[in-house]
Protein backbone atom coordinates (compact mmCIF):
# COMPACT_ATOMS: atom_id res chain seq x y z
CA UNK A 1 0.00 0.00 0.00
CA UNK A 2 1.21 3.43 -1.11
CA UNK A 3 1.96 6.21 1.71
CA UNK A 4 -0.68 8.14 3.07
CA UNK A 5 1.18 11.43 1.41
CA UNK A 6 0.62 9.76 -1.67
CA UNK A 7 -2.33 8.54 -1.61
CA UNK A 8 -4.05 11.71 -0.30
CA UNK A 9 -1.79 13.79 -3.22
CA UNK A 10 -2.93 11.31 -5.59
CA UNK A 11 -6.99 11.96 -4.83
CA UNK A 12 -6.89 16.00 -4.44
CA UNK A 13 -5.14 16.05 -7.88
CA UNK A 14 -7.80 13.76 -9.17
CA UNK A 15 -10.25 16.31 -7.77
CA UNK A 16 -7.87 19.32 -8.93
CA UNK A 17 -7.65 17.77 -12.89
CA UNK A 18 -11.32 16.51 -12.89
CA UNK A 19 -12.73 19.91 -11.48
CA UNK A 20 -9.89 22.17 -13.89
CA UNK A 21 -11.31 20.09 -16.75
CA UNK A 22 -15.20 20.60 -15.90
CA UNK A 23 -14.50 24.00 -15.56
CA UNK A 24 -12.44 24.29 -18.90
CA UNK A 25 -15.00 22.36 -20.78
CA UNK A 26 -17.45 24.82 -19.88
CA UNK A 27 -15.42 27.81 -20.79
CA UNK A 28 -14.85 26.38 -24.22
CA UNK A 29 -18.31 25.98 -24.58
CA UNK A 30 -19.65 29.42 -22.99
CA UNK A 31 -16.75 31.13 -24.71
CA UNK A 32 -18.01 30.14 -28.19
CA UNK A 33 -21.22 30.93 -27.46
CA UNK A 34 -20.36 34.34 -26.19
CA UNK A 35 -18.01 34.75 -28.98
CA UNK A 36 -20.50 34.00 -31.44
CA UNK A 37 -23.10 36.44 -30.36
CA UNK A 38 -20.80 39.15 -30.47
CA UNK A 39 -19.70 38.74 -34.09
CA UNK A 40 -23.31 38.01 -34.64
CA UNK A 41 -24.20 41.32 -33.19
CA UNK A 42 -21.36 43.06 -34.88
CA UNK A 43 -22.38 41.73 -38.18
CA UNK A 44 -25.73 42.95 -37.64
CA UNK A 45 -24.09 46.36 -36.85
CA UNK A 46 -21.99 46.44 -39.64
CA UNK A 47 -24.70 45.56 -42.34
CA UNK A 48 -27.19 48.40 -40.91
CA UNK A 49 -24.17 50.66 -40.96
CA UNK A 50 -23.47 49.58 -44.95
CA UNK A 51 -27.86 50.01 -45.45
CA UNK A 52 -27.23 53.70 -44.11
CA UNK A 53 -24.52 54.71 -46.35
CA UNK A 54 -26.20 52.79 -49.26
CA UNK A 55 -29.30 54.42 -48.58
CA UNK A 56 -27.75 58.15 -48.68
CA UNK A 57 -29.89 60.13 -51.58
CA UNK A 58 -27.12 60.84 -53.96
CA UNK A 59 -27.28 61.32 -57.88
CA UNK A 60 -26.61 58.27 -59.86
CA UNK A 61 -23.51 59.51 -60.65
CA UNK A 62 -22.20 60.51 -57.54
CA UNK A 63 -23.41 57.04 -55.87
CA UNK A 64 -21.62 55.18 -58.50
CA UNK A 65 -18.80 57.52 -57.49
CA UNK A 66 -19.08 55.82 -53.71
CA UNK A 67 -19.55 52.18 -54.43
CA UNK A 68 -15.84 52.63 -56.27
CA UNK A 69 -14.34 54.25 -53.29
CA UNK A 70 -16.05 51.81 -50.93
CA UNK A 71 -14.42 49.03 -53.25
CA UNK A 72 -11.18 50.29 -53.42
CA UNK A 73 -11.18 51.14 -49.36
CA UNK A 74 -12.66 47.65 -48.88
CA UNK A 75 -9.72 45.96 -51.09
CA UNK A 76 -7.29 47.58 -48.84
CA UNK A 77 -8.56 45.58 -45.86
CA UNK A 78 -5.53 43.41 -44.23
CA UNK A 79 -2.55 44.85 -46.02
CA UNK A 80 -2.29 48.47 -44.65
CA UNK A 81 0.29 48.57 -41.42
CA UNK A 82 -2.39 50.16 -39.76
CA UNK A 83 -5.32 47.64 -39.22
CA UNK A 84 -5.29 43.75 -38.61
CA UNK A 85 -4.32 40.24 -39.97
CA UNK A 86 -8.49 39.60 -39.30
CA UNK A 87 -10.11 42.53 -41.51
CA UNK A 88 -8.97 39.91 -44.71
CA UNK A 89 -11.17 37.18 -43.29
CA UNK A 90 -14.40 39.31 -43.18
CA UNK A 91 -16.85 40.61 -46.05
CA UNK A 92 -19.12 42.61 -47.32
CA UNK A 93 -21.27 42.66 -50.07
CA UNK A 94 -23.92 44.30 -51.60
CA UNK A 95 -26.53 43.44 -54.62
CA UNK A 96 -29.94 45.19 -56.24
CA UNK A 97 -32.94 42.98 -56.76
CA UNK A 98 -31.55 41.91 -59.94
CA UNK A 99 -28.25 40.22 -58.58
CA UNK A 100 -26.26 43.48 -59.68
CA UNK A 101 -23.11 43.91 -57.29
CA UNK A 102 -22.64 46.54 -56.17
CA UNK A 103 -20.26 47.06 -53.78
CA UNK A 104 -17.80 44.01 -52.58
CA UNK A 105 -15.26 43.70 -50.69
CA UNK A 106 -11.76 42.29 -51.73
CA UNK A 107 -12.33 39.27 -49.51
CA UNK A 108 -15.69 38.64 -50.12
CA UNK A 109 -16.36 35.05 -51.40
CA UNK A 110 -17.51 34.68 -55.10
CA UNK A 111 -21.15 33.03 -54.57
CA UNK A 112 -22.71 30.20 -57.51
CA UNK A 113 -25.75 31.44 -56.14
CA UNK A 114 -26.72 34.17 -54.05
CA UNK A 115 -28.30 34.09 -50.89
CA UNK A 116 -31.84 34.52 -49.98
CA UNK A 117 -32.98 34.00 -46.78
CA UNK A 118 -32.68 36.71 -44.47
CA UNK A 119 -31.05 37.33 -41.18
CA UNK A 120 -28.30 34.77 -40.37
CA UNK A 121 -27.30 31.45 -42.00
CA UNK A 122 -24.01 28.78 -42.88
CA UNK A 123 -22.47 29.00 -45.87
CA UNK A 124 -19.89 26.46 -47.54
CA UNK A 125 -17.97 28.18 -50.29
CA UNK A 126 -14.70 27.04 -51.98
CA UNK A 127 -13.96 24.51 -48.82
CA UNK A 128 -14.27 28.00 -47.07
CA UNK A 129 -16.95 28.21 -43.95
CA UNK A 130 -18.47 31.43 -43.65
CA UNK A 131 -20.62 32.95 -41.23
CA UNK A 132 -23.21 35.32 -42.84
CA UNK A 133 -26.00 38.15 -42.08
CA UNK A 134 -28.53 38.97 -44.92
CA UNK A 135 -30.09 42.24 -44.44
CA UNK A 136 -33.01 42.84 -47.64
CA UNK A 137 -33.86 46.18 -48.52
CA UNK A 138 -37.00 45.94 -50.13
CA UNK A 139 -37.62 49.87 -50.27
CA UNK A 140 -34.37 50.66 -51.71
CA UNK A 141 -33.88 47.57 -53.75
CA UNK A 142 -31.45 46.47 -52.19
CA UNK A 143 -29.75 42.91 -50.68
CA UNK A 144 -26.96 43.65 -48.01
CA UNK A 145 -24.88 40.71 -46.74
CA UNK A 146 -22.15 40.93 -44.18
CA UNK A 147 -20.15 37.76 -43.87
CA UNK A 148 -16.92 36.18 -41.51
CA UNK A 149 -14.76 33.26 -42.06
CA UNK A 150 -15.53 30.25 -39.54
CA UNK A 151 -11.61 29.76 -38.84
CA UNK A 152 -11.79 33.45 -37.40
CA UNK A 153 -14.36 32.56 -34.33
CA UNK A 154 -12.38 29.29 -33.86
CA UNK A 155 -8.95 30.71 -33.45
CA UNK A 156 -10.18 33.41 -30.98
CA UNK A 157 -12.36 30.49 -28.94
CA UNK A 158 -8.94 28.44 -29.14
CA UNK A 159 -6.91 31.45 -28.15
CA UNK A 160 -9.31 32.03 -25.18
CA UNK A 161 -9.26 28.85 -23.95
CA UNK A 162 -5.34 28.21 -24.34
CA UNK A 163 -4.81 31.27 -21.98
CA UNK A 164 -7.32 29.66 -19.58
CA UNK A 165 -5.77 26.29 -19.60
CA UNK A 166 -1.92 27.24 -19.38
CA UNK A 167 -2.34 29.06 -16.05
CA UNK A 168 -4.64 26.21 -15.27
CA UNK A 169 -1.82 23.47 -16.22
CA UNK A 170 1.03 25.68 -14.71
CA UNK A 171 -1.41 26.68 -11.32
CA UNK A 172 -1.82 22.53 -10.90
CA UNK A 173 1.79 21.98 -10.72
CA UNK A 174 2.32 24.90 -8.22
CA UNK A 175 -0.80 23.50 -6.23
CA UNK A 176 0.81 19.87 -6.62
CA UNK A 177 4.06 20.68 -4.82
CA UNK A 178 1.94 23.32 -2.55
CA UNK A 179 -0.09 20.41 -1.61
CA UNK A 180 2.92 18.17 -1.15
CA UNK A 181 4.50 20.47 1.10
CA UNK A 182 1.44 20.90 2.93
CA UNK A 183 0.31 17.25 2.95
CA UNK A 184 4.26 16.72 4.96
CA UNK A 185 3.28 18.92 7.36
CA UNK A 186 -0.24 18.07 8.29
CA UNK A 187 0.98 14.44 8.50
CA UNK A 188 4.21 15.75 10.69
CA UNK A 189 3.01 14.89 14.06
CA UNK A 190 1.68 11.26 12.82
CA UNK A 191 5.78 11.03 11.58
CA UNK A 192 7.16 12.18 15.27
CA UNK A 193 4.97 9.28 16.40
CA UNK A 194 6.60 6.96 14.41
CA UNK A 195 10.07 7.99 15.23
CA UNK A 196 9.12 7.84 19.02
CA UNK A 197 8.12 4.48 18.46
CA UNK A 198 10.82 2.96 16.74
CA UNK A 199 13.01 5.11 18.82
CA UNK A 200 11.84 2.77 21.85
CA UNK A 201 13.74 0.04 23.05
CA UNK A 202 12.19 -3.55 22.68
CA UNK A 203 11.57 -3.86 26.33
CA UNK A 204 10.05 -0.62 26.81
CA UNK A 205 6.15 -1.56 27.59
CA UNK A 206 5.78 2.23 29.22
CA UNK A 207 2.38 4.31 27.59
CA UNK A 208 2.96 6.84 24.94
CA UNK A 209 2.63 10.66 26.28
CA UNK A 210 2.88 12.95 23.10
CA UNK A 211 1.75 15.94 23.77
CA UNK A 212 0.08 18.30 21.61
CA UNK A 213 -1.50 15.28 19.07
CA UNK A 214 -3.88 16.11 16.84
CA UNK A 215 -7.06 14.88 17.65
CA UNK A 216 -7.16 12.38 14.63
CA UNK A 217 -4.36 10.55 16.27
CA UNK A 218 -5.19 10.46 19.80
CA UNK A 219 -7.72 7.51 19.47
CA UNK A 220 -4.75 6.04 17.68
CA UNK A 221 -2.17 6.63 20.74
CA UNK A 222 -5.07 5.54 23.74
CA UNK A 223 -5.44 1.84 20.97
CA UNK A 224 -1.43 1.74 20.95
CA UNK A 225 -1.11 2.30 25.10
CA UNK A 226 -4.26 -0.45 25.14
CA UNK A 227 -2.00 -2.69 23.23
CA UNK A 228 0.91 -1.89 24.82
CA UNK A 229 -0.71 -2.38 28.65
CA UNK A 230 -2.36 -6.37 27.14
CA UNK A 231 1.23 -7.08 26.08
CA UNK A 232 2.32 -6.14 29.60
CA UNK A 233 -0.42 -8.23 31.36
CA UNK A 234 0.75 -11.15 28.86
CA UNK A 235 4.44 -10.68 29.82
CA UNK A 236 3.63 -10.33 33.46
CA UNK A 237 1.09 -13.40 33.36
CA UNK A 238 4.28 -15.34 31.67
CA UNK A 239 7.00 -14.49 33.96
CA UNK A 240 3.97 -15.42 36.99
CA UNK A 241 3.45 -18.81 34.95
CA UNK A 242 7.14 -19.90 34.57
CA UNK A 243 7.72 -18.35 38.21
CA UNK A 244 4.99 -20.07 39.74
CA UNK A 245 6.38 -23.90 37.86
CA UNK A 246 9.25 -23.40 38.90
CA UNK A 247 8.22 -22.67 42.37
CA UNK A 248 6.07 -25.69 42.45
CA UNK A 249 8.33 -27.95 40.27
CA UNK A 250 11.59 -27.36 41.98
CA UNK A 251 10.86 -29.74 44.93
CA UNK A 252 9.32 -32.13 43.78
CA UNK A 253 11.84 -32.87 40.90
CA UNK A 254 14.22 -32.96 43.93
CA UNK A 255 12.01 -35.22 45.86
CA UNK A 256 11.85 -37.18 42.62
CA UNK A 257 15.36 -38.05 42.06
CA UNK A 258 16.06 -38.78 45.44
CA UNK A 259 13.47 -42.00 45.21
CA UNK A 260 15.53 -42.77 41.23
CA UNK A 261 18.01 -42.50 43.50
CA UNK A 262 16.99 -44.89 46.54
CA UNK A 263 15.76 -47.28 43.92
CA UNK A 264 19.09 -47.81 42.32
CA UNK A 265 20.65 -48.35 45.41
CA UNK A 266 17.92 -50.52 47.13
CA UNK A 267 19.33 -53.42 48.60
CA UNK A 268 15.99 -55.50 48.25
CA UNK A 269 13.02 -55.62 46.37
CA UNK A 270 11.43 -54.70 49.18
CA UNK A 271 13.42 -51.50 49.68
CA UNK A 272 12.94 -50.81 45.62
CA UNK A 273 8.98 -51.55 45.72
CA UNK A 274 9.00 -48.60 48.11
CA UNK A 275 11.19 -46.22 46.24
CA UNK A 276 9.42 -46.42 43.27
CA UNK A 277 5.55 -46.57 44.98
CA UNK A 278 7.06 -43.04 46.45
CA UNK A 279 8.20 -42.46 43.11
CA UNK A 280 5.11 -43.18 41.29
CA UNK A 281 2.73 -40.87 43.96
CA UNK A 282 5.63 -37.89 43.14
CA UNK A 283 4.91 -38.15 39.51
CA UNK A 284 1.26 -37.80 39.95
CA UNK A 285 1.61 -35.12 42.04
CA UNK A 286 3.52 -33.37 39.72
CA UNK A 287 0.86 -34.03 36.64
CA UNK A 288 -1.47 -32.43 38.74
CA UNK A 289 0.32 -29.63 39.03
CA UNK A 290 1.54 -28.86 35.40
CA UNK A 291 -2.51 -29.90 34.92
CA UNK A 292 -3.51 -27.17 37.10
CA UNK A 293 -0.98 -24.67 35.59
CA UNK A 294 -1.94 -25.02 32.23
CA UNK A 295 -5.48 -24.68 33.45
CA UNK A 296 -4.83 -21.80 34.97
CA UNK A 297 -2.68 -20.45 32.23
CA UNK A 298 -6.17 -20.91 29.62
CA UNK A 299 -8.76 -19.40 31.85
CA UNK A 300 -6.55 -16.58 33.06
CA UNK A 301 -9.10 -13.44 32.88
CA UNK A 302 -7.06 -10.78 31.00
CA UNK A 303 -6.48 -12.99 27.87
CA UNK A 304 -10.09 -14.62 27.96
CA UNK A 305 -12.49 -14.51 24.87
CA UNK A 306 -16.07 -13.63 25.70
CA UNK A 307 -17.26 -15.94 22.54
CA UNK A 308 -20.10 -17.32 24.57
CA UNK A 309 -23.91 -18.42 23.95
CA UNK A 310 -26.99 -19.40 25.68
CA UNK A 311 -26.20 -23.14 27.68
CA UNK A 312 -28.05 -25.09 30.07
CA UNK A 313 -26.16 -25.18 33.06
CA UNK A 314 -27.65 -27.82 34.86
CA UNK A 315 -26.59 -30.17 31.30
CA UNK A 316 -23.10 -29.10 32.45
CA UNK A 317 -23.28 -29.85 35.66
CA UNK A 318 -24.07 -32.94 35.15
CA UNK A 319 -22.06 -33.85 32.16
CA UNK A 320 -19.06 -32.58 34.66
CA UNK A 321 -19.99 -34.78 37.58
CA UNK A 322 -20.72 -37.92 35.27
CA UNK A 323 -16.88 -37.40 34.13
CA UNK A 324 -16.02 -37.00 38.00
CA UNK A 325 -17.84 -40.01 39.59
CA UNK A 326 -15.52 -42.58 38.55
CA UNK A 327 -12.65 -41.13 40.01
CA UNK A 328 -14.71 -40.20 43.03
CA UNK A 329 -15.71 -43.99 43.44
CA UNK A 330 -12.17 -45.11 43.38
CA UNK A 331 -11.56 -42.73 46.18
CA UNK A 332 -14.65 -44.90 48.49
CA UNK A 333 -16.18 -40.76 48.54
CA UNK A 334 -19.95 -40.55 47.42
CA UNK A 335 -21.25 -37.93 45.01
CA UNK A 336 -24.53 -36.47 44.76
CA UNK A 337 -26.69 -33.16 42.77
CA UNK A 338 -29.39 -31.46 44.23
CA UNK A 339 -31.21 -29.59 41.32
CA UNK A 340 -33.56 -27.21 42.61
CA UNK A 341 -36.64 -25.84 40.66
CA UNK A 342 -35.94 -23.18 38.54
CA UNK A 343 -34.24 -22.22 35.07
CA UNK A 344 -30.80 -23.03 34.22
CA UNK A 345 -30.70 -21.61 30.66
CA UNK A 346 -27.38 -18.49 30.97
CA UNK A 347 -25.70 -16.71 28.56
CA UNK A 348 -21.90 -17.92 30.02
CA UNK A 349 -18.87 -19.93 29.26
CA UNK A 350 -19.63 -23.51 29.78
CA UNK A 351 -15.99 -25.21 29.66
CA UNK A 352 -15.28 -22.44 32.46
CA UNK A 353 -18.25 -23.57 34.36
CA UNK A 354 -16.93 -27.16 33.84
CA UNK A 355 -13.54 -26.37 34.68
CA UNK A 356 -14.68 -24.54 38.15
CA UNK A 357 -16.69 -27.76 39.37
CA UNK A 358 -13.99 -29.78 38.21
CA UNK A 359 -11.72 -27.88 41.20
CA UNK A 360 -14.53 -27.28 43.88
CA UNK A 361 -15.65 -30.99 43.95
CA UNK A 362 -11.58 -31.98 43.37
CA UNK A 363 -10.89 -29.58 46.61
CA UNK A 364 -13.88 -31.38 48.50
CA UNK A 365 -12.63 -34.41 47.43
CA UNK A 366 -9.31 -33.88 48.96
CA UNK A 367 -10.62 -33.06 51.99
CA UNK A 368 -13.46 -35.30 52.58
CA UNK A 369 -12.74 -38.55 55.37
CA UNK A 370 -12.78 -42.00 53.82
CA UNK A 371 -16.63 -42.87 52.75
CA UNK A 372 -17.62 -39.35 52.97
CA UNK A 373 -20.04 -37.58 50.51
CA UNK A 374 -19.37 -34.64 48.33
CA UNK A 375 -22.83 -32.77 47.37
CA UNK A 376 -23.20 -30.37 44.59
CA UNK A 377 -26.25 -28.22 44.50
CA UNK A 378 -27.41 -25.81 42.13
CA UNK A 379 -30.04 -23.45 42.82
CA UNK A 380 -31.84 -20.32 40.79
CA UNK A 381 -31.06 -17.13 43.15
CA UNK A 382 -33.50 -15.37 40.82
CA UNK A 383 -33.50 -13.05 37.41
CA UNK A 384 -29.95 -12.10 37.33
CA UNK A 385 -27.78 -15.30 39.29
CA UNK A 386 -27.80 -18.87 39.44
CA UNK A 387 -25.27 -20.37 42.01
CA UNK A 388 -23.74 -23.76 41.97
CA UNK A 389 -23.00 -24.94 45.58
CA UNK A 390 -20.04 -27.82 46.75
CA UNK A 391 -20.16 -29.12 50.23
CA UNK A 392 -17.72 -31.87 51.69
CA UNK A 393 -17.94 -33.61 54.66
CA UNK A 394 -14.22 -32.67 56.07
CA UNK A 395 -13.04 -30.47 59.31
CA UNK A 396 -13.62 -27.32 57.84
CA UNK A 397 -11.15 -24.50 58.26
CA UNK A 398 -10.32 -22.52 60.66
CA UNK A 399 -12.32 -19.08 60.21
CA UNK A 400 -8.47 -16.98 60.04
CA UNK A 401 -7.16 -19.22 57.19
CA UNK A 402 -10.77 -18.78 55.00
CA UNK A 403 -9.22 -15.86 53.10
CA UNK A 404 -5.92 -17.85 52.38
CA UNK A 405 -7.62 -20.62 50.28
CA UNK A 406 -7.39 -18.49 47.54
CA UNK A 407 -3.86 -17.50 47.67
CA UNK A 408 -1.52 -19.58 44.97
CA UNK A 409 -0.14 -22.95 46.44
CA UNK A 410 -1.50 -22.36 49.43
CA UNK A 411 -3.05 -26.95 49.66
CA UNK A 412 -3.91 -26.07 54.12
CA UNK A 413 -1.08 -28.55 54.35
CA UNK A 414 -3.13 -31.24 52.47
CA UNK A 415 0.12 -33.44 50.85
CA UNK A 416 -2.15 -34.86 47.84
CA UNK A 417 -2.67 -30.65 47.04
CA UNK A 418 -1.30 -28.50 43.95
CA UNK A 419 -2.61 -25.48 45.99
CA UNK A 420 -3.94 -23.78 42.53
CA UNK A 421 -7.47 -25.13 42.74
CA UNK A 422 -9.16 -22.39 44.49
CA UNK A 423 -7.53 -20.04 42.75
CA UNK A 424 -8.78 -20.93 39.13
CA UNK A 425 -11.90 -20.92 40.64
CA UNK A 426 -11.55 -17.41 41.64
CA UNK A 427 -10.32 -16.48 38.75
CA UNK A 428 -13.17 -18.51 36.97
CA UNK A 429 -15.56 -16.18 38.71
CA UNK A 430 -13.90 -12.87 37.96
CA UNK A 431 -14.23 -13.86 34.72
CA UNK A 432 -18.13 -14.55 34.52
CA UNK A 433 -18.37 -11.72 36.46
CA UNK A 434 -19.69 -13.96 39.53
CA UNK A 435 -18.22 -14.33 43.10
CA UNK A 436 -16.92 -17.55 44.56
CA UNK A 437 -17.44 -17.54 48.74
CA UNK A 438 -15.96 -20.40 51.40
CA UNK A 439 -17.74 -20.57 54.87
CA UNK A 440 -17.81 -23.73 56.93
CA UNK A 441 -20.79 -25.53 57.35
CA UNK A 442 -23.17 -25.98 60.19
CA UNK A 443 -23.32 -29.38 60.19
CA UNK A 444 -19.71 -29.89 59.68
CA UNK A 445 -17.47 -29.70 56.40
CA UNK A 446 -16.50 -26.60 53.94
CA UNK A 447 -19.29 -25.33 51.88
CA UNK A 448 -18.16 -23.37 48.66
CA UNK A 449 -20.50 -21.33 47.03
CA UNK A 450 -20.17 -20.32 43.22
CA UNK A 451 -22.85 -17.42 42.05
CA UNK A 452 -23.14 -16.96 38.11
CA UNK A 453 -24.73 -13.68 36.14
CA UNK A 454 -27.41 -15.12 33.65
CA UNK A 455 -26.12 -13.01 31.17
CA UNK A 456 -21.98 -13.74 32.01
CA UNK A 457 -20.48 -11.88 28.26
CA UNK A 458 -21.98 -8.09 30.04
CA UNK A 459 -19.42 -8.80 32.27
CA UNK A 460 -16.49 -6.60 32.79
CA UNK A 461 -12.96 -7.71 32.44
Amino acid sequence: MTSLRHRTLTLVLALLILGTLTISLYNFHDSGHEITEIYDAQLAQSARLLQGVVQMPLPEADREQLYTAFNNALSQAGRHKIGHPYEGKMAFQVWDLQGKSLVRSASAPVFEQLPSKPGFSELKIADVGWHGFLLPDEKNGLRIWVGERDDVRQDLVNRIVRHTLIPNLIGIVLLTVLVWLAIGWGLKPLRNMAQVIRGRHAESLEPLLLTPLPKELEPMQAALNRLLSQIGHLLQRERRFIGDAAHEMRTPLAILRIHVQNALEAKNETAREQALQFLLGGVDRLTRVVNQLLTMARVEPETARKDWHTVDVESVVRGTLAELTPWMLGKGLELSLEVAQGSYSVVTDAEAIGIALQNLVTNAANFSPPGGEVTVLLKDDGPTHLSLQVRDRGPGIDEAKLERLFERFYSRDNPNGAGLGLSIVEMIAKRLGGTIDLANHADGGLLASLSIPRDASAAPG
